[in-house]
């Protein structure tokens, strides 16, 4: 089986800890990751997710002093796609790095789209972190 990743990646103007501290939040994923939670709530120790592909279940990594906000997200088919993403420092800021994995049936359009998707999420992530 082949696979495929895109390393996605931006700088950001701001402490490792405090954009590790705002992005690895579920709470806070409807304000910076539209592509992943319209809104969001905890519901019986689960964040559970209006999102463009429907109903959805985040789990993120346990809290960490790594800069890890590895997430695995279960899609209205049950089916759970695993999704690492890492803050590391980098001078007086740090880059936050997504890496998009290609799912087995993704066409090149559905791949390339979800890379558009999430390099405007790292960009509203940016905005907010910098503001």
């Amino acid at each position: 089986m082949s696979s495929q990743t895109q390393h996605l990646s931006t700088y950001i103007e701001r402490s490792a800890t405090a954009v590790y501290e705002y992005a690895s939040d579920p709470a806070n994923l409807p304000d910076w990751a539209s592509g992943l939670a319209g809104s969001i709530e905890l519901v019986g120790g689960e964040w559970i997710s209006e999102s463009p592909m429907g109903r959805i279940t985040i789990e993120m990594a346990e809290p960490n002093n790594f800069g890890v906000i590895d997430h695995w997200v279960t899609l209205p088919t049950g089916e759970r796609v695993y999704n690492p993403m890492r803050v590391v420092p980098h001078g007086e800021g740090c880059e936050v790095v997504f890496h998009l994995r290609r799912q087995p049936g993704t066409t090149d359009d559905a791949f390339e789209a979800d890379a558009i998707l999430i390099s405007s999420d790292l960009a509203s992530l940016k905005t907010i972190l910098e503001g």
